[in-house]
Formats: structure tokens, C-alpha cells, sequence
């Protein structure tokens, strides 16, 4: 699992999902990381990840054959249109309705989506609203 570059600058460093049937997983990551303009980056027989993130299979060292359980993720969209277009193609990939796109009352301007991926765990999509970024993210290039 070779890594030259990330993009990072958030809490997170990485979050790793392990999942009973890698293949469902990847076709509904992959749609719907699509429509945020994510690209899954690499994969292997029990893996594939996208920059931080990583789902894996049971069988996958990093597992040691036990599932993670149910979580929540929540990506980032940059827009409602990307939000609705997320919902849209989970459902079209396994996906399980869990919250339809729609204003939320966390705060103003909170609009989400949420899904059950294929192992149950809760995947939303949330555009918070305009503003702007001081940068797209930070650029971590390791030396060979």
C-alpha cells in the first residue's frame, strides 16, 4: 500500500471500515464518492481507500477478523445539488434510505442526506452551506 501524497488538515487522520462483503462495499463507495469528486486511489485484494479513507475486508490483516460495527461518516458536499445526487447514487448501489436530502436543524443552512451502506453503517452527505475555504486542503508529499 504504497502512499506519496495526501491532502489533509482536518481532526481526522484516517478512518478504516471493515466490511463483510468487500465488493458490495466498493461499488457503493465508488458511486458515491463519484459524485463528491473523490477518487478511490488504490486497492488490493482486501482493501481500497480514498486519501483517509480505507474500507477493508474481514479477511484483511488490519481486521483480524472482526467488523468494525455501525458508525456514522459524514463527507463533505460542495453543494445541495451534490448532496441530492449523493442519495441518488447510493440508493442506485445498495444503499438503504436513512434520511432523505433535506434541511437539518443542526444549524441554518444544514442540508444532508443519510444512508445505511451494505453493512449498516451511516453515511451522510452534508453541505453546511456557502463559505469559503482559506485553502482546499493541505498537501503532504513524502520523500522517496
Amino acid at each position: 500500500m504504497e502512499t506519496n501524497q495526501l491532502h489533509r488538515g482536518r481532526l481526522i487522520d484516517h478512518l478504516q471500515l471493515v466490511v463483510r462483503d468487500l465488493k458490495a462495499s466498493q461499488d457503493f463507495y465508488t458511486a458515491v464518492l463519484a459524485v463528491l469528486e473523490i477518487p478511490i486511489v488504490g486497492t488490493t485484494e482486501n482493501y481500497f481507500w480514498a486519501d483517509e479513507f480505507v474500507v477493508s475486508s474481514v479477511e484483511s490483516s488490519a481486521a483480524l477478523g472482526v467488523l468494525t460495527g455501525r458508525h456514522h461518516l459524514a463527507f463533505q458536499a460542495k453543494d445541495r445539488a451534490t448532496v441530492d445526487a449523493f442519495y441518488r447514487a447510493a440508493l442506485a448501489h445498495g444503499g438503504r434510505d436513512n434520511g432523505a436530502p433535506g434541511e437539518r436543524s443542526y444549524h441554518p443552512g444544514y442540508y444532508a442526506a443519510f444512508l445505511l451502506d451494505p453493512d449498516g453503517n451511516n453515511i451522510e452527505a452534508v453541505y453546511h452551506g456557502e463559505a469559503r475555504r482559506s485553502a482546499p486542503s493541505v498537501v503532504i508529499d513524502f520523500q522517496g
